[in-house]
């Protein structure tokens, strides 16, 4: 049998059909059923049902959802039966979700007139960090207000945010710019999923983006970077954990109260709310994002940007009020 031309094998793409971070979590999964609680594999239906049993109390439910995913896919990619399937199990489960039922834990929506305050502070911060010749903290308010504003006008999750590309960016004057993600949590068959963002009159995410490519010169590579001490840009895209920990000092500098709530998922949260209390409707709303149906929702904006970006811009003409401390 002749070799592949590129050398690569069926295991090769087997292993390339799962994402990163899900492959992670399902190796952290089965290790924490072996060596944490002392599990062999392959396990029976009553093995896994008396480890949910053992964590039930201390776990969350959606933890201990992702263990089983894990355990399953063991079983499966290994050819042996998937006991997280027998009725022993789900019915633990279900027990433990009914004796332990506690209400989840959310990220703090950000609100638009959080939002409002927090892009003045950054627009203030630029300047001042300019005229000290501070680079470190020009560069990173700069990066900060591009990816906030972004992430919440068109409720990206933090992945998709820090897969974005230079190479994939493409601005359409007076309309706004194209995103294109080869590859996200909500894409699930990898085909790859190109997002619109509509340009607006103030709380612009594809000015913000653009200032911040001018910036630094970012026409290929990964979009939103780690900034060193000195002003340096590093290669890599900012790692996931530590996003979280960007927004929370952007919010906690420009005096936002609870910063410590927020997360990634606040700006998706946030829109969602805003979006919602602007008279969107679920469908207007899932189809705008992405969730569940992507295919759906890209057919919606590529037919309705004008439509977006006029729903967008009507509540923008509100005033607002100063932002409560």
């Amino acid at each position: 049998m002749a070799a592949p031309i590129d050398g690569r094998s069926v295991a090769d793409y087997l292993a390339a059909s799962v994402r990163g971070n899900t492959q992670k979590s399902y190796a952290a999964g089965v290790r924490h059923f072996e060596e944490a609680w002392g599990g062999l594999l392959p396990a029976t239906a009553q093995r896994v049902a008396e480890y949910l049993a053992a964590y039930g109390a201390t776990l969350s439910i959606n933890t201990l959802r992702s263990r089983l995913a894990a355990l399953a896919k063991w079983h499966q990619s290994h050819g042996f039966t998937d006991p997280t399937r027998h009725p022993l199990v789900r019915q633990t489960l279900k027990g433990i979700r009914s004796v332990h039922n506690v209400q989840e834990r959310r990220a703090q929506p950000l609100q638009l007139r959080d939002l409002t305050a927090l892009d003045m502070w950054m627009v203030r911060a630029m300047d001042v960090a300019d005229a000290d010749g501070d680079r470190a903290m020009s560069l990173r308010v700069r990066r900060d207000r591009a990816l906030i504003l972004l992430g919440f006008w068109k409720g990206f999750r933090g992945d998709e945010l820090l897969g974005l590309r230079g190479e994939h960016i493409t601005v359409i004057p007076d309309q706004g710019m194209t995103l294109y993600l080869p590859r996200s949590k909500g894409d699930r068959q990898a085909a790859g999923v190109t997002h619109r963002v509509p340009a607006l009159s103030r709380l612009c995410p594809v000015a913000a983006v653009q200032a911040w490519r001018d910036t630094v010169g970012l026409d290929r590579g990964p979009l939103f970077r780690a900034i060193g001490r000195r002003g340096t840009l590093s290669a890599g895209a900012l790692h996931a954990n530590s996003l979280i920990g960007v927004l929370r000092r952007a919010f906690a500098r420009a005096g936002l109260a609870n910063a410590e709530q927020y997360s990634s998922h606040s700006l998706r949260r946030g829109f969602a709310g805003w979006a919602s209390g602007n008279g969107w409707d679920a469908r207007e709303l899932m189809e705008y994002v992405g969730w569940k149906d992507l295919h759906s929702a890209m057919r919606y904006v590529d037919s309705a940007d004008a439509s977006v970006q006029a729903r967008i811009e009507e509540a923008l003409i509100q005033p607002l009020l100063p932002a409560a401390r």
